[in-house]
């Protein structure tokens, strides 16, 4: 039970798949029941960027994720409490998340662009430098001085920060304070990284748990742990197990668990896999950052249950647009007079109602519509596919869905003018 009663978000196991870690379920938070394996769209500063949030409930979403950062210096966590949480200030009315602030403070602060494998990084000491650019961000065992990319404000983050943070945003899910690292830092920086994120986990559930008891009334927001540990199998199995162990003075710990950090695409689904044989199989896991169909399976298959990520809606304002058969470029030459939808198998709004050559000329003309149709196509591609593999799951059939989705599937491809 939460403050004022309020019950905690809670987890109920459906249908496994035989001889391994994935499986449907049902999680419930005191906005609505999100059903597993659910694709999560983002909402970095309490908007789908270009889609109405009336519109992202009918493409199905279950639940939306902000960014603690950016709410953070716009338009201020003290902003969305008054509102009454971050739900009612979008007017959102179903599950909310928001993750701890941690990626964007180092990101940001580095340089680093959403990318699985970090590029041109100088990993020699903590003071990681993004070739080319000033430093934003500095760490240190109590937490990130950074500047804001915003004005070049300085401001700290520390475990507490960030739990004050996302009390104040009101989300039903929220997420432990982490380390970024990357996969170009050196084996020996990684294991001080898992220990400081160890460290800083254990502050946040300290600080969840007094927060939760000051604010009376309010729902109860579910604590999420999160994983680091980079490629290394020791490293992951032990970040799990040190999580697992963390409890507040209640006696309680995480509610559920998100599996973050750097990793290599190739190796995603083993390591989902390291950490779903050592976290509790009873809380939900959240795989944070991805969208392509190919990793999806990949997470799903080996326990995760539900993830986000902010691919779909911003490759579409670049033209780039997902179908069963892979992911192509509208605004390319050849779609000017192409008079079909994008994916003739697609339910979503944009592909009953506009063309490519509608969406070409958008594009070229550079008009922000071009950017909201393929952004409604994009998300409900992604939502749609999930929901078939939660449902394929359900029926006993997950192998044979994946071998013919992944069978189509090409992450880029030439399409044949219609």
């Amino acid at each position: 039970m939460g403050a004022g009663g309020s019950v905690a978000a809670v987890f109920t196991i459906g249908t496994r798949l035989p001889g391994r870690h994935g499986r449907t379920g049902i999680i419930r938070t005191p906005h609505g029941e999100i059903r597993t394996p659910a694709f999560v769209p983002v909402g970095t500063k309490a908007t789908v960027k270009s889609v109405l949030p009336e519109t992202v409930r009918e493409l199905g979403a279950q639940a939306v994720l902000a960014n603690a950062y950016h709410l953070y210096l716009q338009p201020g966590p003290d902003i969305v409490d008054a509102a009454g949480g971050l739900g009612a200030f979008m007017n959102w009315p179903g599950p909310t998340f928001t993750d701890s602030g941690g990626f964007q403070v180092m990101s940001l602060g580095v340089g680093f662009k959403k990318v699985l494998a970090m590029d041109a990084v100088d990993v020699r000491s903590d003071a990681v430098i993004a070739a080319g650019k000033e430093r934003l961000a500095t760490v240190d065992d109590d937490g990130v001085t950074f500047k804001s990319h915003l004005d070049g404000s300085r401001h700290r983050f520390t475990p507490e920060v960030s739990m004050r943070i996302q009390h104040q945003l009101g989300a039903d899910i929220i997420f432990a304070f982490d380390e970024l690292t990357t996969l170009l830092n050196t084996r020996g920086y990684q294991e001080k990284s898992v220990r400081r994120t160890h460290d800083w986990a254990q502050r946040c559930v300290d600080e969840h748990r007094r927060l939760t008891a000051e604010r009376v009334g309010r729902p109860y927001q579910a604590l999420f742990g999160v994983v680091q540990g980079a490629q290394y199998e020791d490293l992951r199995r032990a970040a799990c197990r040190g999580l697992a162990a963390i409890t507040g003075p209640d006696g309680r710990g995480f509610d559920g668990y998100g599996i973050g950090g750097a990793l290599e695409k190739d190796n995603l689904g083993t390591i989902v896999g390291w950490c779903c044989d050592e976290l509790p199989e009873e809380r939900p896991r959240h795989m944070l950052g991805i969208s392509e169909p190919e990793d999806i399976f990949a997470a799903v298959e080996n326990g995760a249950d539900t993830f986000d990520c902010v691919n779909p809606s911003r490759v579409a304002r670049n033209a780039a647009v997902y179908t069963a058969d892979g992911r192509y470029n509208v605004d390319r030459a050849e779609f000017r007079r192409d008079f079909t939808p994008i994916d003739d198998e697609c339910d979503c709004y944009t592909c009953a109602h506009y063309t490519k050559a509608y969406l070409h000329h958008l594009f070229k003309a550079k008009e922000m519509l071009a950017g909201t149709l393929c952004t409604i196509h994009n998300e409900r591609f992604t939502i749609r596919l999930v929901d078939a593999i939660r449902d394929s799951i359900a029926a006993g059939r997950f192998d044979e869905f994946k071998a013919e989705t992944l069978g189509r599937w090409r992450p880029r491809r030439t399409v044949p003018q219609g």
